[in-house]
């Protein structure tokens, strides 16, 4: 397996943001550049390697010094740069910069988006209606914690705030001293919280920000969460700094201030990948560590300053670098129109005939991955209305699902193929689609389950097929379109926020009682056990479990099979609860290895288990802390879960293949 070492690009990179874009991610960050310009901007393909491309923005009129903190948003075809400049530290305003490519040349439209004498650190979050919001850190001088916290503006476009400002994380805690004496500032006791990033889960929005000074040891990133976005009072912060600590902090001797971090989606596009600077030497250089949930409690895997596992390549991958006319390679199977690959991109440039360019790769649960826009405008005897262009998910005797936009229409159409036939939806484009701009195309099968996305807001179509799901197809109808950045990840991810029995999931229970409810498979054990299995067989992947235990009786446990087989569920990670304490077990052919767990570990809480499967052997891990390392049999393989003695509850299983 591929590994990377922190930090990934070790010159000085501060404040970085990464964008993904068409497949490939594109980092910025604060200051000037080597050649003069603003914003240094590297691109990469991995999140390891990492290319200079130069500054983003040439220096504004007036021989300001002061440049930070970008961060990139893609809308309608172009690209925003928020970021803050000043001439003096106290006059600090956030602006935006507009590009057409993500390497820039990136314009200042002349536009101070905020009030305060002081404000930096932006970020634009999109909300599932379409609806964007600002935020970015201010100064709070009449706050019981003087200091910096963030603050949440919706934009009426782009360029263009909706009105006033509202705190949304305000200083607390101790942790989030930045000076308890601060000069400049009157020798008043300094709070900072500022660097915010927003993510939203099942249901929650959190916003991840950094607090205190990078030069004390309780210098970290911790998160807020909401249940609203436009939540009238302060978000619910996590870290108070003692009985919590920040879910990414300074470890003395080793990692030293990583903070401001971003996040996105990793090659495989499935694992969050969470980007942050950590000082070295006289810089900030840039790192990365896998970012994930385990219930509503967000984990950062990190800091690492160790080799560890890369992230986790797509199984199939085009980026279209060979130029080609007539089809698109090996692993394509192209039909009508006519297809050709040029300038990094699949070409369909056929207006009339439809046309498909099939992935001749089968797989029985996939995350697939494409950007695809429309190119010149059909001509007035093909069918300008209704020309689309997409995906379509195919079976074993043909096409399933057609999933595909309709600009002249203003509509995305979903026709697909159940038990009763054939049926149709029609779904508004989202708010920043634009013809003739890369939009990102999303489908997540398991089996005969569905789930598709249009952009980078959440999935906005969920439903079932007549038959097992096995290929993806690239599809123009009408209109010639152009596609990039394709990848296809094998594996599957239930995070159990649909309202359906769990048979309708993939998963077949053995024994006891199993039903879905409030975001959690839930087993209820009889006759004192519980076990149920996931269908599908796969070999080398990445397992990844939170669970839980409803009790602290003795005996009282729930079991990961990382290997089951139809005929015997295999080998166990057991957490248990014995002699007044927790432990993890695994159970195997060779008999019982026992790993006692901290006093601190709480089984009726979330906690994510990590299971790698390679080959004859698995290592297993409870969040970044390693268990051990075991034998089991090689082949292809399914996953189980069980309990006994009391309920259990699963929160989150994903299976990703290696």
């Amino acid at each position: 397996m591929n590994s990377y070492t922190n930090p990934v690009y070790p010159n000085n990179f501060p404040d970085p943001f990464v964008l993904k874009w068409c497949g490939e991610y594109w980092a910025y960050c604060t200051g000037h550049w080597r050649d003069g310009r603003c914003f240094g901007v590297l691109r990469s393909r991995d999140l390891v390697r990492w290319e200079e491309m130069g500054g983003a923005l040439d220096p504004l009129p007036g021989d300001i010094p002061h440049y930070w903190a970008p961060e990139v948003s893609y809308y309608r075809g172009r690209f925003y740069m928020y970021y803050s400049a000043g001439i003096e530290l106290e006059d600090m305003a956030v602006r935006v910069a507009v590009a057409d490519h993500p390497a820039g040349p990136f314009v200042d439209q002349g536009v101070r988006l905020t009030a305060e004498p002081f404000a930096i650190d932006a970020h634009v979050f999109q909300d599932h209606d379409g609806a964007r919001y600002l935020f970015y850190a201010t100064d709070y001088l009449e706050h019981s914690h003087v200091g910096t916290g963030t603050a949440m503006v919706r934009l009426d476009d782009p360029l263009t705030p909706a009105g006033p400002s509202r705190p949304v994380t305000r200083a607390r805690y101790d942790w989030q001293v930045y000076d308890p004496n601060r000069a400049e500032k009157g020798g008043v006791r300094w709070h900072t919280v500022e660097g915010p990033f927003v993510l939203w889960r099942k249901g929650r929005y959190y916003q991840m920000f950094s607090g205190g000074n990078w030069t004390n040891p309780t210098y970290g990133v911790s998160f807020a969460t909401s249940d609203r976005i436009d939540r009238p009072d302060e978000w619910e912060q996590a870290s108070d700094g003692e009985r919590v600590l920040p879910i990414l902090r300074t470890i003395p001797g080793k990692v030293v201030g990583p903070g401001h971090n971003s996040a996105v989606r990793g090659p495989d596009n499935r694992q969050l990948i969470c980007v942050y600077h950590r000082w070295v030497g006289e810089g900030r250089a840039m790192a990365i560590d896998p970012l994930d949930w385990a219930g509503e409690h967000m984990l950062v895997l990190g800091p690492s300053d160790e080799p560890r596992p890369a992230p986790t390549r797509a199984t199939l991958v085009d980026f279209f670098d060979e130029e080609r006319d007539g089809d698109l390679g090996p692993g394509w199977e192209c039909s009508g129109g006519s297809w050709r690959v040029a300038r990094g991109t699949a070409v369909q440039s056929a207006d009339v005939d439809p046309a498909s360019a099939r992935a001749t790769f089968a797989a029985p649960c996939f995350v697939a991955e494409v950007s695809a826009r429309a190119l010149a405008e059909p001509s007035p005897e093909t069918l300008a209305a209704n020309g689309s262009y997409g995906l379509s998910l195919e079976g074993e005797d043909g096409t399933l699902l057609y999933f595909l936009a309709a600009p002249g229409v203003e509509r995305a159409h979903v026709l697909w193929r159940d038990e009763s036939g054939w049926r149709e939806q029609h779904l508004a484009l989202p708010a920043d689609f634009a013809a003739g701009g890369f939009q990102q195309l999303r489908a997540e099968v398991d089996g005969p389950r569905v789930r598709l996305g249009l952009g980078e807001g959440p999935l906005i179509w969920r439903g079932r097929c007549s038959e097992p799901v096995r290929h993806v197809a690239l599809r123009t109808s009408g209109r010639a379109a152009a596609f990039a950045g394709f990848a296809l990840t094998v594996g599957y991810e239930d995070l159990f926020d649909e309202q359906e029995a769990p048979e309708r999931l993939g998963w077949r229970a053995e024994s006891g009682a199993w039903r879905v409810a409030d975001g959690e498979l839930c087993a209820q054990p009889t006759d004192g056990r519980a076990l149920i299995r996931k269908e599908h067989e796969l070999e080398d992947y990445e397992l990844v479990v939170n669970a839980r235990s409803s009790g602290e009786a003795e005996g009282c446990a729930y079991a990961i099979y990382p290997a089951a087989r139809e005929s015997d569920a295999g080998p166990a990670l057991v957490v248990e609860r014995r002699g007044g304490t927790w432990e993890a077990a695994w159970r195997g052919a060779a008999g019982e290895i026992r790993s006692p767990l901290p006093a601190s570990f709480d089984g009726t809480a979330h906690h994510q288990w990590r299971i790698v499967r390679h080959g004859g052997s698995v290592t297993v891990a409870w969040e970044q802390h390693a268990i051990g390392v075991f034998d089991i049999l090689p082949g292809p393989a399914g996953i189980a879960l069980g309990a006994w003695d009391n309920p259990a509850f699963f929160e989150m299983v994903r299976v990703t293949t290696l």
